[in-house]
This record gives C-alpha cells, structure tokens and sequence, in this order.
C-alpha cells in the first residue's frame, strides 16, 4: 500500500483560506471595536440631545413667561414713569389752565407708584415724585393764595364772577392738594375762609350802616287803632303790600343811601337787607359745596371715601331705601334702608356739617349785623302792616333759601321769624286792648272819666278795621291761620263792641238801629271797594257777618216804625 502524497496545490488554497479567515476574524474584531466604540459614541450623543430637548423646552418656557409679561411690564413702567413733558410742565410753567388735565395724569401716577412699592423700579422713582409732589403743591399754594387776594383788598371785587369762572375752574387743583398736600389744602381753606369772612363782614357792615341813614329818614313807630293819626299806618298801599315777597320792587342800593332826600318804607328797607342777605348767603354756601367737596380719586383704594371737609347736600334720590335688602346673607330689619343707604345719609349729614362750619365761619359777623339791625327795625315796634308785611317776607325767603339748598340761612332766618311773631302778637293785643277801652268808655284806670265817641272817630276806627283786615287777607293766603285770623277775630268782636256801646246813647230804637244800620253799612261798602282778595274765604266770611248785622239794624227798624204807628 503505498502513502499518500500532499496535493499540493490545495495546499496553497488553504493556506490563503487560513489567512483570508484570519484576516475576516481580524476585520470583524475590528468591526466589533468600531461598533463598541460608536454605540457608546451614540448613546452620548442621545443624552447630549436628550440634554438639547431638555434646554429648549425651558428655553420656550422661559420664553412665554417672558411674552406673559411683557404687556403688563411695559403697562407698569408707563404708570409709574413720569413723561418728560409732564415733569417740565411742573417744574418750569406757571400754574395755568393746563395743569388741570396735567396734575390729574400726575397724581394718578403717584398712585400707581405707591400701590407698586414692591417694585423696585416704581421705589426708585419714588423720590423723583415726591420732588414733583413737592414743587406742585408749593406752585398751587402760591396760586390759590394769590387768587384769594382780591378778595382782601377790595369789597368792590365781583365774588359771584370770582367764584363761578376761575375758582370753580381750578376745584380740580385744590382738590389736588386735599388729598396729596393735606396740610397745604387746609391752609388755603383758612385763606379762603379768611378772605370772604372779611370780604362780606366789610359789604354788610357798609349795607347796614346805609340802611340805617334811609330808615332814619322815614321814622315810623306803632300806634293802636284809635290814637294813630297817621294816615300811611292804616292806609291800603299795594305797592308797599308788594315787599310781602322776594319778586318785587328792587332792592335799595348803598349808594342811593348818600342821597339825603331818599326815603323808603321800613318793610321796603327790611326786604332790601333780606334779598341781599339770601342771595349771597346761598351763592357761598353752593360755592363752598362745589369747590371744597372733594371726592376719592377713581382708581385710588386707599383714599377714604369721605373728606373732612367735602360738601355735599344730599339728594332725594341719595336717600332712597328699599323695603328689605340683604347684606352678608342676613335681612336688614329695623328699618327699610339698606346699610349701604345710610351710610350715604351719615355720610351726607357729616358732609353737610362739615359745610355749614365753613359757612359759619365766613358768615357769623354778617349775621350779627343782620341781627342787630332787624332788633333796631323791632324796637320799637313797627306799625302793624308793615310788621305782617315783613314776616310774609321773611316767609317767602325761607322757602327760597330751602330750595337754594343752603340750611344754615334758612335755620337763621327761621329764627327771625320766631322772634318777629310774639312782637305782631304784642302790637295787635295793644290795638284789640285799646278798642276795648274805647267800647267801654275808658282809657286809663277805674276813676278815669269816660270817653265820648263821635260819629267821626268810630267811623275812622272802622275804617282803619276795613284797612287792617284787607291787608292781613292779602297778605295771607291761607286761611287757617291762627296767629292772624284769630287776633282779627277779636278785633272785630271789640268794633261791634264800640258801635253797640256808641249808639246806646241814642234813646229813640229807630233812631239807633239807623244809626247801626249806617255804619254797617259804610263798613260793607269799605269792605267791597277795597277787598282785593273777594273770593279768599275770610272775605266771603266778613262781609256776611257785616251784612248780617246790618239786616238785623234793618229788621229792628222796621220793628220800631211798626211799634211806634201801633202807639
């Protein structure tokens, strides 16, 4: 058997097959280093992008936060930064027009600034505001005081025009200075109060004191119904019953008081002082309401509602209620008003305080002199028209000082009228006291000799009645009034009295009751030609009750003529 003997030719085949194995285990030892390597390079790469996601999402977020803000802060820094034209405007112009509009922009901003003061930008300005606070409220204080200023120094200055066309105009400022500059606000209050005190203190003082001069001119004094003889006591003037109201005559001016040959009856001197008084006094207390009534900035949390010293009258529609409301949950019970309507009326009522102390104030020496000067028209005692003519007056201007809407006028002119009623009830107990001595045939005491009455004096008192009750009827327009009717009723009551006891003398009863019969008589027909009122009914009343007396003298003529042709 013979050995077998390499092929060599495949040898060599196997050989490149080993090296080709070898040389394909090398590559994919080499592959798998590489796939090694690149997995760990991917998986840093996947973190480094998981890292990139990560950073752009908060990128994005960061980003809308930003856009969530950018309005409001851009809204901030215009509130709480001031304009370059608005700090030039207080810093280098004078107080004008065009601070009006500039100091309400201004002052909202300073309370913005305060309201933000957790902002560190709106804290760094605050120091630039209060300087511009500052220089504002120092500017307004000279303004206002400068304004003030023709008030001291002329009576002739025209206050109405004064109040309506520039103060009133620059109310804004002041109240500006009421709630920013609190202490600078009350000084020009005590100027203001100062200046229209002396203001209308000088005008009245130089009125009243011209009045005096005309009613010293025209001196007229009470006396009763039988002992005057002056003919303008019980005389029927309509253009003296015409001073009973506020449209009337006009006023007597304080020049017309250097004519020494001017005169003017005591009511039409009173009505001259009433008129001036009620048109002043009302025109400052609407004044005081409108300029020192300082409301709450709008938008401003912290200002309080109410300002010591705002005026306002309250409306009727302020007052309103309704018959239940709740509040919290629970019904309000005890009344009808909800808590929020009366705090508006308290809140009223002490605004209205507030204004009549600063009316007061302005107002106490004019009313001094007002006062005085009504006692010296009371003492002594005017005649009694004319008295009854100016109570109707001072009426009339209470009604109007109330639509006016000025309270403490009215309360002081109310109190006039209280004080001028008991002297119209003292003149008319002396003229009702004087007839019924007259009737009884004395004038003084028990021993006094008797008095003989004419035909002419009883006819002069009955017509001096017809005058005295024609002109308390025009002069009151209800007929329920006691205090008037009721003093006339007596006084009727007495003349029927004194005809009754000046005709018992005549022995003959025909002879008398014609006499009756004629002095009814010439009362009817005094009471028909001078009534001016014919449908009031105390008129209609009055002339049935003279006509009913004078029918009962008729019938007890006829009776006589019939008993004396039986004889």
């Amino acid at each position: 058997m013979s050995a077998e003997v390499p092929d060599t030719s495949r040898e060599k085949e196997y050989v490149e097959l080993h090296d080709q194995v070898q040389t394909s285990i090398s590559l994919l030892d080499s592959l798998e280093s590489f796939l090694s390597t690149f997995q760990t390079d991917l998986t840093a790469v996947a973190g480094q992008i998981s890292d990139l996601q990560d950073r752009s999402q908060e990128i994005d977020a960061k980003l809308k936060n930003r856009r969530r803000i950018e309005r409001p802060l851009a809204s901030l820094l215009s509130e709480v930064t001031i304009p370059q034209s608005l700090a030039k405007l207080i810093l280098d112009t004078p107080v004008g027009e065009a601070w009006i509009d500039a100091v309400e922009v201004f002052e909202k901003k300073l309370v913005l600034s305060k309201s933000r003061s957790r902002v560190k930008a709106a804290r760094d300005l605050g120091e630039v505001n209060e300087g511009l606070r500052i220089v504002a409220a120092t500017k307004l204080r000279t303004f206002f005081l400068a304004l003030f200023q023709p008030i001291r120094t002329s009576v002739t200055t025209n206050m109405q025009v004064l109040q309506t066309s520039v103060l009133l105009k620059y109310s804004p400022l002041y109240a500006f200075l009421h709630r920013q500059a609190h202490d600078v606000a009350l000084e020009v209050q005590r100027s203001y109060i100062g200046a229209a005190r002396l203001y209308y203190e000088t005008g009245f003082r130089r009125y009243s004191r011209s009045l005096g001069y005309v009613k010293a001119r025209a001196f007229e004094k009470f006396e009763n119904i039988v002992v005057s003889n002056n003919q303008r006591d019980f005389k029927l003037d309509s253009s003296r019953l015409a001073h009973c109201s506020i449209d009337g005559p006009a006023v007597t001016l304080a020049y017309m008081a250097d004519d020494k040959t001017y005169k003017e009856s005591v009511e039409a001197i009173f009505r001259s002082l009433f008129l001036v008084f009620m048109d002043n006094s009302t025109a400052e207390y609407t004044f005081l309401s409108a300029f020192f009534n300082v409301s709450p900035l709008v938008g401003d949390a912290k200002q309080p509602l109410l300002s010591p010293t705002g005026f306002r009258s309250p409306d009727a529609s302020e007052m309103r209620s309704s018959s239940a409301s709740e509040v919290g949950g629970r019904v309000v019970s005890g009344g009808s008003a909800t808590f929020s309507d009366l705090a508006a009326l308290r809140s009223s009522k002490e605004e209205q305080a507030g204004h009549d102390a600063l009316w007061k104030q302005i107002f106490d020496p004019v009313l001094e002199y007002c006062k005085t000067f009504v006692h010296s028209m009371l003492e002594p005692i005017p005649p009694v028209i004319p008295l009854l003519t100016m109570i109707r007056l001072s009426e009339d201007v209470v009604t109007e000082v109330q639509k006016r809407r000025c309270p403490p006028g009215e309360q002081f002119i109310f109190g006039i009228i209280i004080q001028m009623w008991p002297v119209f009830r003292e003149a008319m107990s002396q003229n009702i006291e004087a007839l019924k001595k007259l009737a009884e045939g004395t004038s003084g005491g028990y021993f006094a000799r008797a008095t003989v009455t004419t035909d002419a004096m009883v006819s002069d008192v009955c017509r001096k009645y017809v005058v005295c009750f024609n002109a308390f009827v025009y002069l009151t327009a209800n007929d329920e009034e006691t205090m008037i009717f009721s003093n006339l009723l007596k006084l009727r009551e007495q003349l029927a009295s004194l005809i009754i006891q000046h005709t018992a003398r005549i022995s003959d009863p025909s002879a008398k009751a014609r006499a009756q019969s004629t002095i009814y008589e010439g009362v009817l027909q005094s009471l028909n030609k001078t009534t001016h009122r014919i449908a009031h009914p105390k008129s209609q009343q009055e002339l049935a009750f003279w006509a009913r007396l004078k029918e009962e003298a008729r019938r007890k003529v006829v009776s006589a003529g019939q008993e004396s042709r039986r004889h």
